[in-house]
């Protein structure tokens, strides 16, 4: 199966220059986490612009200093299995397709699954290739600390978990940028340097006033944010199958429980890749 096979004939991307705030806007209309950057007034790729980058740094507007730039890319005819590989080897979740240095499309790690892994017969079970450690946190718990429980743990998702620290839901990326928002806090800095003779000359003072920005949440928590509804698969459920329910579900990431409705792991697009490669 070849890229061509597979890639969308819709281009979503964002144009430089452009600010934070246009791509947030274009992320969440679309519904997608990341968007190819050109040139103005070109299909020239230039760049690419996350989720994350966007998040992990509030203190950044213009586009051109929060994109990727010269991000990995691939073709038409490239192979879906190379494409897979490319995208474990150098860490990443999407990689824009291009003809010459125009931009065509882009591949995520989402559309290998429910276009690619979806359709084959893997029959390996998610245990051999789920997370076993995986943030969490009590449904009650705020929204800033979940963020920063999500941020430590350096995966895109925090599992809930209920009063009796049984699975309770799964709040996303996605989830806390609909929850938050940039917001810019004014801090003074004074120093006073004497003036040089007499002890009683008068003080020179000088201020600086800075400026950081960070993302504020709402003040819920997560229990209040994530869907009541909890898409699980168990640890023998099939690569191909767990597969297709991320394809029926739109979404990309899935908590694992046991034989007993236990959590026990959570399994990511990125995690089936590496059934896809192994098959091959």
């Amino acid at each position: 199966m070849l890229v061509k096979d597979i890639l969308s004939n819709k281009i979503i991307s964002i144009s430089v220059p452009g600010n934070r705030e246009k791509a947030f806007e274009i992320i969440n209309k679309e519904k997608v986490s990341s968007l190819p950057v050109v040139k103005e007034g070109t299909k020239k790729l230039v760049g690419i612009i996350t989720r994350s980058n966007l998040i992990e740094n509030p203190d950044e507007e213009q586009l051109a200093m929060l994109m990727t730039r010269n991000p990995s890319t691939a073709t038409l005819n490239d192979d879906v299995i190379d494409l897979a590989k490319k995208m474990l080897e150098i860490n990443v979740r999407r990689i824009p397709i291009v003809d010459g240095e125009e931009l065509i499309g882009i591949i995520t790690s989402s559309d290998l699954v429910s276009l690619a892994i979806s359709e084959m017969d893997i029959k390996e079970v998610v245990e051999d290739y789920m997370l076993n450690t995986i943030p969490t946190a009590w449904k009650e718990t705020p929204l800033n600390v979940a963020f920063e429980t999500m941020k430590f743990g350096k995966i895109k998702c925090v599992i809930g978990l209920n009063n009796e620290g049984k699975l309770s839901g799964i709040i996303t990326e996605s989830d806390f940028i609909k929850e938050s928002e940039v917001v810019a806090k004014t801090s003074v800095q004074s120093s006073t340097v004497g003036t040089e003779g007499d002890k009683w000359s008068w003080d020179s003072k000088s201020v600086l006033y800075i400026e950081k920005h960070s993302l504020k949440f709402s003040d819920k928590s997560i229990g209040d944010v994530f869907s009541q509804e909890i898409v699980t698969v168990n640890t023998k459920t099939k690569v191909s199958d767990c597969a297709k329910k991320m394809k029926e579900y739109k979404i990309d990431q899935v908590p694992v429980i046991d034989v007993e409705g236990e959590l026990t792991g959570l399994i990511r697009a990125n995690d089936l890749l590496r059934a896809m490669i192994n098959i091959n």
